[in-house]
C-alpha cells in the first residue's frame, strides 16, 4: 500500500515536471515571438509616422496582451472556486444522503454494540486517516490536468 503511494507520488512529480518545463519552453518562444513582432511593428511605424507614433503603438500592443493575460488569469480563477464549489456540494450531498439512511444507522448500531466502543475508536481513526488521503489524493488527480 505504501509502496504504492510513493509509486504514485513520483509518477505524479516527474508528470508536473515535464509538464512544467514544457509550459517554460513555451512561454520563452513565445516571448521571443512577441517581441520579435513588437520589434518590427515598431520600426514599421517608426519609418512611416515617426517615433512618437511608434512608441504608442508598441505601448498599446503591450496594453492589450496584458488584457488578454488579466481576463484569461480572471477567468480561470472563477473556473476554479465554481468547481471547488460544485465537488464541495457533491461531497456534502453524498455525507448527507448516506446518513440520512435508516438501515446505514440501525447496522451501525449493531456493529458498534458488537465491536464495543473502546476497540472501535482506534479503528475509525485509522479508517479517518485512509478517508482523508484518499480524498486528498483524488483533490490532486482533478486539478492536475487542469493545469
Amino acid at each position: 500500500m505504501l509502496q504504492r503511494l510513493i509509486a504514485d507520488f513520483q509518477e505524479s512529480t516527474g508528470h508536473a515536471v515535464r509538464l512544467t518545463s514544457l509550459t517554460i519552453a513555451a512561454a520563452v518562444g513565445l516571448f521571443v515571438t512577441t517581441s520579435f513582432l513588437c520589434a518590427a511593428a515598431f520600426v514599421a511605424v517608426l519609418n512611416r509616422y515617426g517615433l512618437v507614433a511608434a512608441c504608442l503603438t508598441g505601448a498599446a500592443i503591450f496594453f492589450v496582451v496584458t488584457l488578454i493575460a488579466a481576463i484569461s488569469y480572471m477567468a480561470r480563477k472563477r473556473a476554479i472556486a465554481i468547481r471547488a464549489a460544485r465537488t464541495a456540494e457533491t461531497a456534502r450531498s453524498a455525507v448527507q444522503s448516506a446518513f440520512a439512511d435508516p438501515m446505514l444507522l440501525a447496522s451501525s448500531l449493531q456493529i458498534v454494540r458488537m465491536i464495543g466502543i473502546k476497540r472501535l475508536i482506534p479503528i475509525l481513526a485509522v479508517g479517518g486517516l485512509a478517508l482523508g488521503f484518499m480524498v486528498s489524493r483524488q483533490a490532486a488527480e482533478e486539478q492536475t490536468p487542469a493545469e
